[in-house]
């Protein structure tokens, strides 16, 4: 199909395959549109609804012109908030390819939404390697709808995403397609020594390693990263609120503003100004996170260094 090639070369040309290549053929295999029947375009006052069977022909090219571009789309609302999206194609890639994995590879999903990652990662490893898992429902029942149609079977269980999926344990890889605002102890304890953990927390991607004991460490990757939350963490209040009063150039700033989210409730804005002012003005590579008896923190180069903060659910060195 030449609209999914066209997305293929776009999202090559943005420099997300050039470490692991062999995706770009994985990516050419899975059709996109299949677990995008539909989305949710914003315009003034709301949300215009583009569907792959509209009756009017001219909206249905817009509908797969919008499918095969590299954006995410919104693919689920409830009272006019976005619960489920089909993340950006090209930071899909870049996700897979941090994900390092390897032939046999056990990999557990949380977030289901579309199914479609889950299908490129069934596509690469093979159906019985793949466990997808959502709190809803209703997205779990589409996502099985969604694979099947494009030929994939693997597992997709409806269940609360921060305990993992202990039955289908033990893992390899796990990855979260939604944001969290802290890793959940029962991840790590879920994987194998020498697994590996990516999610996006505060804005950033975070790669864990997992040592013994279901004990992680690792750092963020430069990447900025903006998803929908996982249902069933709570939730943390917004920055909005914090940044009023900081000059405006510094309130935009995304690597201080994945600071400020980094250490909400732990530094006051102006705190963690000074600190980021200090400190050169750090971008997100240069913060990681450790998890270990019972404990997890956040820290500035050295995750036993004078800078380090408690996640939600966990604390600190000698916290």
């Amino acid at each position: 199909m030449r609209a999914r090639a066209g997305l293929v070369r776009e999202v090559a040309e943005s420099g997300a395959w050039d470490a692991e290549p062999h995706w770009r053929e994985v990516f050419e295999q899975v059709p996109r549109h299949l677990f995008v029947p539909y989305y949710f375009k914003g315009v003034p006052g709301g949300y215009e609804r583009l569907w792959g069977e509209d009756p009017d022909p001219e909206r249905r090219e817009r509908w797969l012109r919008g499918v095969y571009t590299d954006q995410p789309l919104a693919t689920r609302l409830r009272d006019g908030e976005l619960v489920s999206s089909s993340s950006q194609p090209s930071l899909m890639a870049r996700m897979l390819v941090e994900l390092e994995v390897r032939d046999g590879d056990r990999v557990l999903e949380i977030g289901a939404g579309t199914g479609y990652n889950a299908a490129l990662l069934a596509h690469r490893l093979g159906d019985a390697c793949v466990t997808t898992v959502d709190l809803d429902p209703e997205i779990t029942e589409s996502a099985r709808a969604h694979l099947a149609a494009a030929g994939y079977r693997p597992a997709v269980v409806t269940g609360d995403g921060t305990r993992g999926c202990a039955e289908r344990a033990p893992y390899d890889r796990i990855v979260a397609t939604c944001a969290v605002r802290s890793v959940p102890g029962e991840w790590p304890a879920q994987c194998r020594p020498g697994a590996r953990i990516l999610a996006p927390v505060a804005t950033g991607l975070l790669v864990l390693e997992v040592g013994d004991a279901g004990c992680a460490e690792g750092r963020f990757l430069r990447t900025p990263a903006y998803f929908v939350a996982l249902r069933g963490q709570e939730r943390g209040a917004g920055i909005g609120a914090a940044v009023g009063g900081l000059p405006r150039k510094v309130a935009q700033d995304e690597s201080f503003r994945f600071l400020l989210t980094l250490t909400a409730g732990r530094l006051d804005p102006r705190e963690t100004l000074a600190l980021w002012e200090r400190e050169g003005r750090p971008g997100r590579e240069r913060f990681g996170v450790t998890m270990g008896g019972g404990r997890e923190w956040a820290w500035l180069d050295d995750p036993r260094g004078p800078y380090a903060w408690a996640l939600p659910g966990g604390s600190a060195p000698g916290g």
